[in-house]
């Protein structure tokens, strides 16, 4: 592709964002927005789903365990869900937009179905290549959830405020990354 920006500055960027947003705000995490934005749309269909409840820390519960945990603060979210985190996932898709229209990579109609390295190991069948996608996101989300956290969270904002527990969870992401990346590759 071309117009990418150079992994270095990139990079630099990359850690000026999480200062700022650490500094002003809170670190960045992602993932739990997708359990927020499930619960809007539940929330659409059942009136049960989030309540108003004067006891709870946030001031409102939800019979659903998950969104009930922490004194019903993500049951708070998703009754009032233009809040800071929502909306960063959401200006990260304007943002993709944004460099899109300002002549920021532009992928062939080959790499929009598939990325080189995939092409060359598993041909160029983007049906493959959408299911496969589709499935390791469910197991992406599935593990973030599990652990509490995406690797933004984990990972980038914890090492950056120097969690021991995201220094281990940045050895572990890489110490199954890159195995499974030389598996599926066939890459020595």
């Amino acid at each position: 592709m071309n117009g990418q920006l150079n992994w270095f500055k990139g990079g630099l960027l990359l850690g000026a964002a999480f200062l700022v947003a650490v500094a002003f705000v809170k670190p960045i995490g992602v993932s739990t927005q997708f359990v927020i934005a499930d619960g809007i749309v539940w929330n659409l269909f059942s009136d049960t789903v989030v309540q108003k409840n004067a006891e709870s820390k946030s001031g409102y519960s939800s019979p659903n365990a998950y969104l009930n945990k922490s004194g019903g603060k993500y049951a708070k979210n998703v009754a009032n869900p233009i809040n800071y985190s929502f909306v960063f996932v959401l200006a990260m898709v304007a943002g993709a937009f944004l460099s899109f229209l300002l002549g920021g990579p532009r992928p062939t109609a080959l790499d929009r179905s598939a990325p080189e390295v995939w092409r060359q190991r598993f041909g160029e069948n983007p049906t493959l290549r959408y299911v496969t996608v589709f499935f390791a996101g469910i197991l992406v989300l599935f593990g973030a959830r599990l652990a509490g956290g995406c690797t933004s969270g984990h990972m980038m904002s914890g090492m950056m405020q120097t969690s021991l527990s995201g220094y281990l969870f940045a050895f572990g992401a890489f110490a199954a990354g890159v195995p499974a990346a030389i598996l599926i590759y066939k890459r020595n």
